[in-house]
């Protein structure tokens, strides 16, 4: 089954006000969809490390979309990857926010969740980064490239 990584990047760390302000998903040497909203939040519901570190990196002309012009493009992308596993190292912030993306009509029935455990990987192998970018689409290739570049058997057994 094909793997897709996903990452998000968010106003704030608090569960119940968090608005989804870009979200990325990658399959390693495949596709990539890569969404930023425009109407889904505002900079004064931005965390003062969101404001600082997220909001600079955002192409909103390029990848800036109205969240129903990005619901239907992450359905299309979706329905085109076919079975599909959504790999996330931060699963309960990452799930959520798609579901929120997806709308009422939901994910197609041929996406599934697929938890990552980063203890298994070799970080210090895998990339030289203190810090990841914290920007979604940059962060999503770089999980999609540490899983490729883990061991074998992990990817066997995450991926059957």
């Amino acid at each position: 089954m094909l793997a897709a990584y996903i990452d998000t990047e968010f106003t704030s760390l608090n569960r119940y006000t968090a608005r989804l302000i870009s979200l990325a998903l990658v399959v390693q040497g495949g596709p990539e969809f890569y969404v930023e909203l425009t109407d889904n939040w505002d900079e004064a519901d931005c965390s003062g490390f969101v404001c600082e570190i997220v909001l600079p990196q955002l192409d909103l002309d390029t990848y800036g979309r109205m969240t129903e012009q990005a619901r239907l493009e992450l359905g299309q992308f979706l329905q085109a990857l076919g079975d599909v596993k959504i790999a996330s190292d931060a699963p309960s912030w990452d799930w959520p926010l798609l579901l929120e993306l997806a709308g009422p009509a939901g994910l197609p029935a041929s996406v599934q969740a697929e938890p990552l455990d980063l203890n298994l990987l070799d970080l210090g192998a895998t990339h030289a980064l203190d810090e990841p970018p914290h920007h979604a689409l940059l962060d999503a290739r770089l999980l999609a490239d540490m899983v490729g570049r883990s061991s074998s058997i992990f990817t066997r057994s995450a991926y059957k």
